[in-house]
């Protein structure tokens, strides 16, 4: 029997920033705004925390550190030197290692990517989300999209390696219109795109708007489609295919951090409401944190850990969260692996969905022309 999945995946260390400047009103992420941050105060909570984690990993070789939110941009720089200082200190790093940062195109936190770079910080990824500047209003952005051109400029001459995202499927927005704004997009020159369809998330203020009746334009599901399918042909075309349902990239400028997730690697979450995944003598862990900033940092400093909850994964629930991340890449689920699972028929079930899977290389793939309705498939492989 092959690895188990986490060591084929790799060992990676999310970060997550809880602070925005203002709540997208698409965003269901756990981002908070707050008038006053003590920077001090966190570094000492997350420095506290990446010793506590370490002591169970640190014979681990570290492939990727991820600083995701919010918005870690707005983090104050000798915090992220702080922190990468601490994360060198704790583990070995792979001799292929990634540290990205998530960044907003604002110029305020452009010029802060100097520092960032300084303190270790190889890859950024950038929330331009719109190339047009009455949607970025319409999503709540801060930014200009003169901004966000400017901004991935900079990223460009100061890190290795940068990637942005966008969101389609937009308010009033026509297939023409995404081409042309896709077309500005590659044009750009980065290595890395994660394009997503807008989704209207409950708990949301899109999501209250639309519960009301108040979230007009949205496209129709074919439109959406017709998107989805000019942005398969458009990257390719560009040399940017999609290696996960949502992400574009040049040949070996993927996201490292992300493909752990994929592979059902292994990785540390610290920060409020950061999830991990983590697997100890043959057991997998899911573990939780205080979802409440306020309530993380007290419970980091006076009880000495925010981790809040740690549940043992049963086999069946780790193989299904295995194939249904595999399933969404390009390089598809370790066939080896799967076959021992106690759960899944799986002769049976790719023999059904022939016309939608492909498996060869110790593979098993969705189509890239079917993977336009994945949630289908997976509903059908996994029940």
């Amino acid at each position: 029997m092959t690895a188990e999945p986490w060591r084929l995946g790799g060992f990676g260390l999310y970060i997550h920033w809880p602070f925005c400047a203002a709540k997208c009103p698409y965003c269901d992420f756990n981002s908070h705004v707050s008038a006053q941050i003590d920077h001090d105060r966190w570094a000492d909570a997350y420095i506290k925390e990446l010793d506590r984690v370490a002591e169970s990993t640190n014979n681990r070789v570290l492939d990727t550190v991820y600083f995701g939110g919010g918005t870690p941009s707005l983090m104050e720089g000798h915090v992220v030197t702080r922190i990468m200082d601490r994360v060198r200190a704790n583990w070995s790093l792979a001799n292929h290692f990634e540290a990205t940062l998530e960044a907003n195109p604002t110029s305020v936190e452009a010029e802060r990517f100097a520092v960032f770079r300084l303190a270790g910080i190889d890859r950024v990824s950038l929330g331009v989300q719109a190339l047009d500047d009455g949607d970025l209003r319409k999503l709540g952005r801060l930014h200009s999209v003169s901004e966000a051109l400017r901004a991935i400029e900079i990223a460009q001459t100061t890190f290795d390696r940068v990637s942005f995202d966008l969101i389609y499927a937009r308010q009033d927005q026509s297939v023409e219109s995404w081409q042309d704004e896709l077309s500005r997009a590659l044009a750009v020159g980065t290595d890395h795109l994660s394009l997503y369809q807008l989704t209207v998330e409950p708990g949301t203020a899109f999501g209250d708007r639309f519960d009301a009746g108040k979230l007009a334009g949205l496209p129709s599901d074919d439109r959406s489609a017709d998107m989805f399918q000019l942005t398969q042909e458009l990257t390719s075309a560009h040399g940017l295919p999609a290696y996960e349902i949502s992400n574009h990239a040049r040949k070996d400028q993927e996201s490292r951090h992300n493909l752990i997730y994929w592979r059902g690697g292994d990785y540390l979450g610290i920060g409020p409401g950061a999830h991990g995944r983590l697997t100890m003598d043959g057991k997998r862990y899911a573990t939780e944190t205080a979802l409440n900033p306020g309530r993380w940092l007290q419970l980091v400093e006076n009880s000495g850990a925010g981790e809040t909850n740690r549940e043992l994964i049963s086999r069946d629930e780790r193989d299904t969260e295995y194939l249904m991340m595999a399933l969404r890449t390009d390089e598809g689920a370790n066939l080896e692996w799967i076959s021992q699972s106690e759960k899944f028929n799986l002769v049976n079930k790719i023999n059904s969905l022939k016309d939608f899977l492909e498996y060869e290389n110790d593979a098993l793939r969705v189509k890239p022309e079917c993977r336009i309705i994945l949630n289908a498939i997976l509903k059908e492989l996994l029940t």
